[in-house]
């Protein structure tokens, strides 16, 4: 498949851009490791919809502007983004930290928004629900906790990391800790505010998530009118790697059934 890699300069911070496909556009906001590459549920996803990708703000090639402070400005700079590329009906998909800019994004307006896919989700506190500390664990501990399947842990550790990609990442380690550091990977007042969201949304968990419980998809559901709570079996903090072929199927099946 032909990706195209661009970078973009939107509200005055030059973004990476990867894009590929046609038709319905489908905007995928990563989560707390970037999106440093093109990835198999990209392509699948492109054989279907038009696919775009940005590194967000303060992540990977982007660049960090000095107004970053916290998750309400990307959110706001994703809608500029939207306009800035002049899409409609946009179905709006983000995983982890990407499903929080998502959810932040769609309390605030949904004008261009078609639908909404949250995948695991960051963004509220359910009392007495523990999340897993990514500020705390090590290397190792992270990427064992964010999958069921330890071979697919095994495999991401056993990866060569080139010197580049370790600055990438300290880069957006960086950047988590500035936007979630405190409180722990949540906006006290987003869940309040959740009612607002009038797109139809899907929320995925998968079932094994040692970093946000799948108790929290119950919660948002419930928060959010109308949405619906699938729950991936044998899987974890990341459906769209570890179970992809459900993960598009699913997601495509949502849009498609959602159309007019």
């Amino acid at each position: 498949m032909d990706v195209k890699e661009t970078t973009l300069r939107v509200t005055d911070c030059e973004v990476g851009v990867m894009r590929a496909g046609q038709g319905m556009p489908l905007l995928f906001l990563h989560g707390a490791r970037g999106a440093p590459r093109w990835l198999p549920f990209m392509g699948a996803l492109a054989q279907r919809f038009d696919v775009i990708v940005p590194e967000h703000p303060g992540f990977g090639r982007s660049e960090t502007p000095e107004w970053l402070d916290n998750i309400g400005d990307l959110a706001f700079f994703y809608l500029d983004f939207i306009e800035r590329l002049e899409l409609e009906r946009v179905n709006l998909v983000g995983n982890s930290l990407g499903g929080w800019i998502a959810a932040e994004l769609a309390v605030r307006s949904t004008r261009d928004l078609a639908t909404l896919t949250l995948v695991a989700p960051a963004g509220i506190h359910v009392k007495g629900q523990q999340k897993g500390d990514i500020f705390m664990w090590s290397r190792e501990q992270l990427t064992r906790n964010l999958f069921v399947d330890q071979k697919i842990a095994e495999f991401a550790l056993a990866a060569p990391v080139s010197e580049a990609e370790q600055d990438q990442n300290l880069k957006n380690a960086l950047a988590v800790a500035k936007l979630g550091w405190q409180p722990r990977l949540y906006n006290p007042h987003l869940a309040k505010w959740l009612h607002r969201i009038d797109v139809p949304t899907l929320v995925l968990w998968g079932d094994g998530d040692k970093l946000i419980p799948p108790t929290y998809g119950a919660a948002f559901r419930d928060l959010i009118p109308g949405s619906r709570l699938e729950i991936f079996e044998r899987c974890g903090h990341l459906p769209h790697i570890e179970r992809a072929d459900k993960f598009v199927s699913t997601v495509a099946s949502f849009i498609e059934g959602a159309r007019p």
